[in-house]
């Protein structure tokens, strides 16, 4: 039996705010850019960092969860497939695109305390 895997992880930081909207069937997608970096000497001995920019797309909660608190300059990790797709602009001319249907978000930016009232009461108090 042959098993294919299409299953892509990433972490980086979101490049701006996600962009939110809302299907004709009432179901919710974020857009959210995420850069990645890599850091390594070249021949010369130099430190060399690029960076390489993903799409990302979330569905239902978790394009919820993108909207409330996802930010630019969040970091995240994220798991998902790899989704290939040609289309035509406007010119006439084919066009690819490639994105990553995420199905794991995780948020790696501390929370601000005021994210979890409910964890923050009697912290201190010396009892």
């Amino acid at each position: 039996m042959s098993r294919g895997l299409n299953k892509v992880t990433l972490i980086g930081n979101v490049g701006a705010a996600p962009e939110i909207r809302t299907t004709a069937g009432g179901v919710e997608v974020a857009t959210i850019s995420l850069a990645t970096n890599e850091t390594f000497k070249n021949a010369q001995g130099q430190k060399v960092t690029t960076t390489q920019w993903h799409r990302l797309t979330a569905w239902r909660g978790l394009a919820e969860i993108a909207e409330k608190y996802v930010t630019k300059g969040s970091k995240l990790a994220v798991t998902g497939s790899l989704q290939y797709s040609k289309y035509t602009d406007k010119d006439g001319v084919e066009r690819y695109s490639t994105e990553i249907v995420i199905d794991e978000l995780i948020l790696l930016d501390p929370a601000p305390v005021a994210a979890f009232p409910a964890a923050t009461a009697d912290v201190g108090d010396g009892a």
